[in-house]
């Protein structure tokens, strides 16, 4: 997915209340069966198979509703195409344990409508000829955006996925807004430079009179996460318990996902405080290409979810109508930030700190990234460079699960 092609969608997450007794049942049945058509797909694909006779024979085979069988087929083939072009390190498993998400077009495999007293009521086929009923709840914000998609023609009802998470059953909905449009990137006024590390993002806000802001927002607890989850992962095999798959890696996803969502979205705030802002996002499409650090460093680095990030701030950005440029990684964090050093003897950081062998500027080495990252920002948004002689100091935002601790700092203390 291009990062500036970006798709103004919403998930929704909304829990299934049933109207008969062993509607449920039936529903965690089919997620049962989705999972086995996602096993022999990758499987399959593993094999060699023709991609088209996969599709084939998993629409024969599967005891699920065809629309349905061809959305589980298509996750999964995009999951190894997605292997094949951006992750040499971890190829899908067609091992999965547990129910695995019923995937279904709206008015083909699951129809949503208003009723009378103003509630949704949902009907989901989780075999063929065998629909369930019921209406949908949760957070009165999302069923307001639900409400409004379904009365609107503005709005378009999308692909939605079954699932148990915690042992509930939910119904994650996604819909479209088909008239509200992002504002050009040539139209900007301000480019907000993102430079995404494993453990914070450095944002550098820039237009063409200098440096307005920058912010580097620390989040080591993914990285530490990270780690923990893969010494269980390696304890839990050497003891022979299989249960990894379905029970820890879940936890691990959903940790991570969360705090990708309140990163993305602090990126976003940041951005919405200038005029006319756009976000500049490095093209780190071949990066994991050129990850040859040793097997330890490697597995850190493959681990970080670099992509996802960008995903998550792309899709939030484009609901405030903010625009995305996307521009080369290369030199980045070696090239020094200050004017007329940007084409000399390339530096290298040294943990967190950066010095330029050409001039002797210091600076925080992440931030140091994200004013190059918006300096080419503004060149893809056809905005002037400004000749930069000094940059403001480094201020540090902490994120923990109570809330954020803010801790200014001098780039020369944080260099």
């Amino acid at each position: 997915m291009d990062i500036e092609d970006q798709n103004l969608t919403k998930t929704l997450p909304l829990q299934l209340q049933f109207y008969e007794e062993g509607s449920e049942t039936k529903v965690f049945e089919s997620m049962q069966e989705s999972r086995s058509v996602y096993n022999d797909t990758i499987r399959l694909a593993k094999q060699g198979d023709d991609w088209d006779d996969i599709r084939r024979q998993m629409e024969q085979d599967a005891n699920l509703v065809k629309n349905n069988t061809q959305l589980v087929v298509k996750k999964a083939l995009e999951a190894m195409e997605n292997y094949y072009e951006y992750d040499d390190y971890n190829m899908p498993s067609h091992t999965k344990i547990g129910p695995y998400p019923l995937r279904m077009n709206h008015t083909e495999g699951y129809t949503l409508s208003l009723t009378d007293d103003g509630d949704v009521e949902f009907r989901i086929s989780p075999k063929p000829y065998n629909p369930v009923r019921g209406t949908v709840v949760g957070d009165p914000v999302h069923l307001d955006v639900l409400k409004t998609a379904l009365s609107s023609d503005e709005w378009k009802i999308g692909t939605a996925e079954a699932l148990f998470p915690d042992g509930r059953a939910e119904l994650h909905v996604n819909v479209t807004h088909q008239t509200q449009t992002v504002r050009d990137k040539t139209d900007s006024q301000t480019v907000i430079g993102v430079d995404v590390n494993e453990d914070n993002i450095a944002l550098t806000a820039m237009d063409e009179t200098g440096v307005l802001d920058t912010l580097v927002i620390d989040f080591p607890e993914i990285k530490s996460e990270r780690h923990r989850y893969f010494t269980m992962k390696k304890r839990m095999q050497n003891a022979g318990k299989p249960s990894y798959k379905n029970v820890v890696r879940d936890r691990e996803y959903r940790f991570v996902h969360d705090r990708l969502h309140k990163l993305s979205r602090a990126v976003v705030e940041f951005a919405k405080r200038f005029p006319d802002p756009c976000i500049a996002l490095e093209d780190l499409k071949d990066m994991r290409e050129s990850i040859d650090y040793g097997t330890r460093m490697n597995r850190r680095l493959h681990a970080m979810p670099f992509r996802a990030t960008q995903v998550f701030i792309a899709y939030k950005a484009a609901f405030e109508c903010i625009p995305i440029a996307s521009v080369e990684a290369e030199y980045t964090s070696q090239g020094c930030a200050l004017t007329g050093c940007e084409h000399a003897e390339r530096a290298n950081r040294r943990r967190k700190r950066f010095k330029c062998k050409s001039c002797g500027h210091q600076d925080h080495s992440d931030r140091n990234a994200s004013v190059n990252v918006a300096k080419r920002g503004l060149e893809k948004c056809m905005l002037d460079v400004p000749t930069l002689k000094s940059l403001p100091q480094v201020r540090k935002v902490r994120r923990w699960a109570s809330g954020r601790v803010n801790r200014p700092t001098s780039s020369l203390v944080t260099a």
